[in-house]
């Protein structure tokens, strides 16, 4: 079992990668097959998933803690996490199937159906204890507010709170298997736990939906995070502190696919934040359009190919 404290050098924005503990699903996605709504292919995926490949192809060696059943879907979302580098040896198994998520693209985004009762997907073993070895630690999804899975994911990132960076992207999701109510609390809590938040507009309305999105992003910032806001085309937003908030645009691309992009980005965040920040999230102007254009160019390579891993930016 290879040491996942161990910094290793690799490609990059810098010359320092430090492995990010993951924590979340890995499942299913069942996508439209080559454009076509009437036929869905198996894809692997899952927010945190998505991450901790997003992170392998950028160069970094993450570890996923997760649950992974007995199927064949298992086998092929096995089979995707180490074929990009992701150590498992952090998750579990057990004979229970995979959960699964069908995808249904469309011109504001994409909406999900879940299966998720009674999966090896939500069956995460207790990890807490290995926080401190990680230079962050990524929660955020639907291993948030599912449970066995929520449980193991608050007290994991109450411990990553302590011990370091703990960064949290709500992926706010509505489904009829969901309490809504509880899982918006989860997910603050989380969210008031995070030093680094990576929020769309669209979840940061589902949160407080009394406020604008950058007003909640400037209430976040001010309790001493660094706060992204994200808004698809219209490009991201970061916000330190009291300083003058910093945007940049989307990158232009013939775009082919969104599925993955918001996860290539926060890739891209934590890639850029452990390679040229050591992990503080105090960030100057200069660093935080940086950091921002990097994680742009990140998301842009998925939104420009079918699939959700992303390639790392070139001249960035």
């Amino acid at each position: 079992m290879t040491d996942a404290s161990v910094p290793r050098t690799g490609s990059g924005p810098g010359s320092r990668p430090r492995s990010v503990l993951v924590l979340g699903e890995a499942l299913v996605d069942l996508v439209p097959a080559d454009g076509d709504v009437g036929v869905r292919a198996a894809q692997p995926g899952g927010a945190p998933a998505n991450v901790a490949v997003g992170l392998a192809r950028l160069g970094g060696r993450p570890s996923f803690v997760g649950g992974l059943g007995d199927d064949a879907f298992a086998a092929s979302v096995e089979a995707w996490l180490t074929g990009a580098g992701v150590d498992l040896s952090l998750s579990a198994r057990c004979s229970l199937p995979t959960a699964l998520a069908v995808a249904d693209p469309g011109d504001h985004g994409n909406t999900y159906r879940f299966h998720l009762g009674d999966t090896a997907t939500f069956e995460l073993p207790d990890r807490a204890a290995e926080a401190a070895r990680f230079g962050a630690v990524y929660v955020g999804g639907l291993a948030a507010v599912v449970e066995p899975a929520a449980g193991v994911v608050a007290a994991t990132a109450r411990a990553a709170a302590r011990a370091g960076l703990l960064a949290v992207d709500p992926n706010v999701r509505e489904d009829r298997t969901l309490d809504p109510v509880r899982s918006l609390g989860r997910l603050r809590e989380l969210c008031s736990l995070a030093r680094v938040v990576k929020a769309s507009d669209e979840d940061l309305v589902r949160l407080w939906p009394d406020a604008a999105p950058e007003a909640s992003c400037r209430a976040l910032a001010g309790e001493g995070r660094l706060v992204v806001l994200t808004r698809g085309a219209e490009g991201a937003t970061a916000y330190v502190h009291d300083a003058p908030a910093v945007s940049v645009p989307a990158l232009p691309v013939r775009v082919v696919n969104t599925i993955g992009a918001g996860d290539a980005f926060m890739a891209g965040m934590l890639t850029w934040l452990g390679t040229e920040a050591d992990w503080d999230p105090d960030l100057s102007a200069g660093q935080a359009r940086a950091m921002l254009e990097y994680a742009a160019a990140t998301a842009a390579s998925v939104c420009a190919r079918a699939g959700t891993e992303p390639t790392a930016p070139v001249g960035v």
